[in-house]
């Protein structure tokens, strides 16, 4: 599988795989865990997307008790994890209110928590996983500096900023930001449109994206246009319409890393399925049309 070089010490895979739903499975044993882990590896999916929040911040140590029982994985991937979310649940049931925070001893905190709970001496790419409106980019960029220096963690990134987010955040920071993980996917395409993808590519930062399949909205309703004409291009590929909507991202020119969730161990294995299609300019944009539902000015 290609690989995109997000920064001089890191490169992952084309495709992530995003450990959100580990906890929603009925097996969230270690062994199905690295099973599910496994079938990614076998097709050069390396690179695994968690986040300290999810699964009320319990998934990260699912992760972790895989790891333990099959240390070798751990040279096989790419780890990234995201802090800085604060809700009322887990570990935070104490809180009043959800919120962000960016201060140093919170972001401190929570990657040595991460560390502890995937049972790992690095964080490979750490993100900030949404703006904080009360950052204090100064002793938020020292803070992230601090934490490349002592080796816990390797590479920093953002997730849900826009362009001058990831520029104040940068003026304060050493290393580069080495990508921003958005909401991108046909029904969500206002990245396209909006200029953040426009400035990903002008600073070089591959983007990746989150909810690629929008959630499952984009095969709701089998009546949609934008349905059957991924059902349409699918069946001239002989692959699944998800894998069809999966290449219309790949397909930017902006080096889109799609996140992929599932704990279906045979929907894991059609992951890499994506990279086989490649779709003319038309097929492009006639996706694009159906997910507007309007013609291109």
């Amino acid at each position: 599988m290609e690989k995109i070089t997000l920064s001089a010490s890191l490169s992952v895979s084309r495709i992530a795989y995003g450990m959100w739903r580990l906890t929603d499975d009925a097996d969230t044993s270690a062994k199905h865990i690295q099973a599910k882990i496994e079938a990614c590896l076998e097709q050069g999916i390396t690179t695994f997307d968690q986040a300290d929040i999810y699964g009320g911040y319990s998934a990260e140590s699912l992760l972790g008790t895989a790891l333990k029982q099959a240390p070798a994985l751990r040279d096989q991937m790419e780890i990234i994890s995201k802090c800085n979310i604060v809700a009322p649940t887990g570990i935070h049931s104490d809180k009043r209110i959800k919120h962000y925070d960016t201060s140093p001893p919170y972001i401190t905190q929570a990657v040595e928590r991460s560390l502890q709970h995937m049972a790992i001496d690095s964080i490979d790419l750490l993100l900030l996983h949404r703006p904080d409106p009360l950052m204090d980019a100064d002793k938020t960029g020292n803070a992230l500096d601090a934490l490349i220096e002592s080796g816990k963690v390797k590479n920093i990134g953002v997730s849900n900023f826009r362009p001058r987010d990831i520029d104040l955040l940068q003026s304060r920071v050493k290393s580069p930001i080495a990508t921003n993980q958005i909401e991108i996917s046909l029904l969500e395409n206002s990245a396209l449109t909006n200029g953040d993808l426009a400035y990903l590519q002008q600073h070089r930062i591959a983007p990746m994206a989150w909810s690629p399949l929008a959630g499952g909205r984009l095969f709701q309703d089998p009546r949609s246009p934008l349905t059957a004409k991924l059902t349409e291009i699918a069946a001239t590929f002989a692959v699944d319409p998800a894998s069809i909507a999966i290449a219309w991202l790949l397909k930017h020119p902006a080096n889109i890393l799609p996140v992929m969730g599932s704990n279906n161990i045979n929907r894991i294995k059609q992951f890499s399925e994506a990279l086989r299609v490649d779709l003319d300019r038309q097929s492009w944009f006639e996706l694009f049309e159906a997910a507007k539902g309007q013609p291109v000015p």
